[in-house]
C-alpha cells in the first residue's frame, strides 16, 4: 500500500468515526392525541380532585349546621343563664347619633369561640382515632 492510500484509508476511518460521534438530531415529538371536550372536562375532575372537594363542602356546611345548632340550643342558654340581665345580645350603646351593638358582637364573640372550641376538641378527637 502506498503512502497516498494508506492516508485515504485513515481519512475514511476518521470520518466514519466523527459520523459516529456527532449527534443525530432527535426526530421531533409526536403530536398528542386530540383530547374531546369529554376527556378534557374528566380529566379536570381527576387532576384537581373536584369531587372530593364537593364532598368536602357538603359535609363541611352540614358539619357547620350541627356545630352552629349545638351552640345555639344547648350551649347558649347556659351562658344565657350564667349572665344576669336575660337577653344580654340586644345591649345597645348609643353615644350621640352613633348606635354600637354591643350585645350582638359579644353574642357573635362567645359564639366564634365555642364553635372553634368545640370544633379544636372534635378534631384533637378524630385524630387520636387515626382518620384523615
Amino acid at each position: 500500500m502506498s503512502a497516498k492510500e494508506q492516508q485515504e484509508k485513515m481519512l475514511e476511518e476518521l470520518k466514519a468515526i466523527r459520523e459516529l460521534l456527532t449527534p443525530k438530531p432527535t426526530p421531533a415529538p409526536a403530536a398528542p392525541a386530540k383530547k374531546t371536550f369529554m376527556q378534557e372536562f374528566m380529566d379536570f375532575f381527576n387532576k384537581y380532585g373536584v369531587i372530593g372537594l364537593a364532598i368536602a363542602v357538603i359535609i363541611g356546611g352540614a358539619a357547620g349546621k350541627l356545630v352552629t345548632a349545638l351552640v345555639n340550643d344547648l350551649l347558649m342558654p347556659i351562658v344565657a343563664v350564667v349572665i344576669p340581665g336575660g337577653d344580654w345580645r340586644t345591649i345597645v350603646t348609643y353615644v350621640g347619633p352613633i348606635k354600637f351593638l354591643f350585645g350582638d358582637f359579644i353574642g357573635a364573640l362567645v359564639d366564634f369561640i365555642l364553635i372553634a372550641l368545640i370544633v379544636f376538641l372534635m378534631m384533637k378527637r378524630l385524630s387520636k382515632s387515626g382518620l384523615k
